[in-house]
């Protein structure tokens, strides 16, 4: 059981350099991410997403708060194009 913790979590802390540290709200998407993406990954997920749909969650969760601000992450690593 543990291992299956510690392997969730070496995977998101991977992803997790991909999206930079930074002032509220950046802070807020790394914190958002990480428990959205644990949890997609975990045996009782309703549906595996990918790193680029977990993504795509929280951008569009936190736009509704921070409509005008620019969240940084590596476009590239998680397949989008903007």
């Amino acid at each position: 059981m543990f291992s299956k913790i510690r392997e969730m979590r070496k995977i998101v802390l991977k992803e997790l350099e991909h999206i930079p540290k930074g002032p509220f709200p950046q802070g807020e998407l790394r914190a958002i991410y990480w428990g959205m993406r644990m949890n997609s990954l975990g045996k009782k997920a309703k549906a595996k997403k990918t790193a680029k749909e977990v993504l795509e969650e929280c951008l569009s969760v936190l736009k509704k708060d921070y409509s005008d601000f620019e969240f940084e992450y590596d476009g590239k690593f998680f397949n989008r194009k903007d």
